[in-house]
């Protein structure tokens, strides 16, 4: 039986800026709703592969395909973003002055502009979808609050939710439990979990308390001065001397 080709593809990226390499000969294989974590410690690259991914920066060498079908370097963000490929920031990025629900009728799928998705008709199937989205991410009694007054976790949770609304197919998530209280982490774990399998998730975290929420029978990838360093369950990963000298600067000593 033929393989099902890979939802995602990097084969040897390289990417360099002014003689540091960020990104050191990278490949990276993520197939359909997998629920990948990616962790490495600072400078490790993580950053700059998924500014490669969504088009922010250009390789210097190498290839990045989509679906098999799409090559990623030949478009523009707002081509990739089409594709259904969308970005969560660290720092939320909503439309403070507007609703929870402004923001997700914002954010859905189709050329809309920002008169017509606030003013114009919002059909039944749409509504639907809102009050879904709305459940998912548990911001149901907070529909029409400003986003700009939600505490840090419900601002993050509603920017996951924007990108449901896009119809993301692949969601890029980067470092969500930051600054978080330890019920907003676990409830953002929650939440990631119940959307694997429908979507394609790659988060990058330094939590590995929130990494082994996340992970449990999944593949987690450690990068290390742009490189995939190892990959595997999280036990391995955790339990590895290369992981733990990268980490802590030294090697582990047996007990």
């Amino acid at each position: 039986m033929k393989q099902k080709p890979f939802l995602l593809a990097a084969e040897g990226l390289n990417k360099s800026f002014d003689g540091f390499k960020a990104i050191n000969d990278l490949s990276f294989y993520l197939d359909e709703g997998e629920l990948r974590t990616v962790i490495g410690p600072n400078g490790a690259g993580k950053t700059t592969f998924l500014d490669l991914i969504t088009g922010r920066t250009q390789p210097d060498s190498g290839t990045l395909e989509w679906d098999s079908e799409h090559d990623l370097l030949k478009l523009n963000e707002y081509e990739i973003y089409r594709l259904g490929i969308g970005r969560k920031f660290q720092t939320p990025t909503v439309y403070g002055d507007h609703s929870v629900v402004e923001n997700l009728i914002l954010s859905m799928a189709g050329p809309r502009s920002i008169w017509h998705s606030l003013f114009g008709k919002v059909t039944a199937v749409q509504r639907d979808r809102i009050a879904e989205i709305l459940k998912t991410i548990k911001l149901y009694s907070e529909a029409h609050r400003k986003a700009g007054e939600l505490a840090h976790g419900q601002k993050q949770w509603l920017e996951i939710g924007m990108l449901l609304a896009q119809e993301a197919r692949l969601l890029l998530v980067d470092e969500p439990a930051a600054g978080m209280t330890d019920e907003e982490t676990y409830r953002t774990g929650e939440l990631l979990l119940s959307l694997a399998g429908k979507h394609t998730i790659v988060v990058i975290e330094h939590d590995m308390e929130f990494v082994r929420q996340i992970s449990q029978g999944r593949t987690v990838t450690v990068l290390h001065q742009g490189n995939v360093l190892c990959e595997g369950h999280v036990d391995k990963v955790q339990s590895d001397e290369r992981v733990i000298e990268v980490y802590l600067g030294r090697k582990s000593k047996a007990a």
